[in-house]
Formats: C-alpha cells, structure tokens, sequence
C-alpha cells in the first residue's frame, strides 16, 4: 500500500509542478494580448482564447495538486482541534462518501458531452479562433480522473494513518 501511495502521489505532484509552469504562461500571453492590443491596435482571438485554455487547464488538472497539499477550502472551526486520529477518520469518510461519487458523477454526466464535441472536432465559434474545443472539453474528464487518483492516495494515506499510526 505504501508503495500505490507514493506513486500516486508522485504523479500528482509531478503533473502539478508542471502544471504550475501554465500561470507564468498565461501572464506572458496576456502581456502579449494587452500589448498587441492596446500598444499596436491590433487584436488576436487565438491568443485571448489560448489564456482561457491555460486558465481552465490550470484549475481542472490543478485540482488534485491542492488536494493532495491541503489547499481545498475546509470548514476547521471543529476540525483543526481534532486529534490526528479523528482527522483521519473525517477525512476517509469524506473522501468516500462525498469526493469519489462526486467524481464519478462528474465523470459519467460528461461523458458524451465530450465525447460529441470529439465526434464533430468541435471548433471555437470566433474567426480566427483555436480549433480545438474538443480538447478544452476534455477537461471535463481528465479533472475527475485526476481528482480520483489523488482522492484514492489520500484515502489510503488515511486508511494508513488509522491502521499503522503514520501520515
């Protein structure tokens, strides 16, 4: 078990640091969309959608790297002053019972959304701009597949504390 929990864990952090790399990304194509713009009159609609695809890229696959580092917004008014032991059990819990359906919901309910945006090679609706929609919808799956990976680890990582007394 030790050894899922690591890989698991490793390929969250792995895509997260990488993932990481898109924020400067979108900072330098907005720079570039405000410059051309406003410095040169001139507008560019790949660009600006490039910044969207960056930014729902950043926050869909970015999901499970705040998860795995605790960076998911919490009710702790009670919780923070639980013990480790508690907090293992809460957290177990609610990875089941409310992360995993809710991921597999999200997975099932978007399925053939994506699937039919795949089917047509769906395209941005603006002149001029990304051809590929389809691939901006495919983050409708590939957030509650990554967020099941990381829910799993953290899960187990519970389950671990619970069993051997160790995070």
């Amino acid at each position: 078990m030790h050894a899922l929990l690591r890989a698991l864990d490793a390929f969250t952090e792995v895509s997260g640091r990488w993932l990481a790399w898109l924020a400067l990304g979108m900072a330098v194509v907005t720079a570039f969309v405000v410059l051309l713009r406003y410095g040169f009159n001139i507008g560019s609609i790949a660009s600006q959608e490039a910044v969207t695809y960056m930014h729902g890229s950043l926050f869909m696959l970015g999901a499970a790297y705040t998860l795995k580092h605790n960076g998911h917004v919490r009710v702790d008014i009670f919780y923070r002053s639980f013990k480790p032991r508690t907090q293992a059990w809460i957290n177990s819990l609610g990875g089941i019972v409310f992360l995993l359906p809710v991921c597999l919901f999200i997975l099932g309910a978007s399925w053939s959304y994506v699937s039919e945006s795949w089917a047509i090679r769906e395209v941005s609706p603006e002149p001029g701009g990304i051809p590929a929609v389809f691939l901006l919808k495919t983050l409708l799956l590939l957030l509650p597949i990554n967020l099941l990976v990381q829910g799993i680890a953290e899960i187990l990582r519970n389950a671990l504390m619970l069993v051997e007394g160790e995070a």
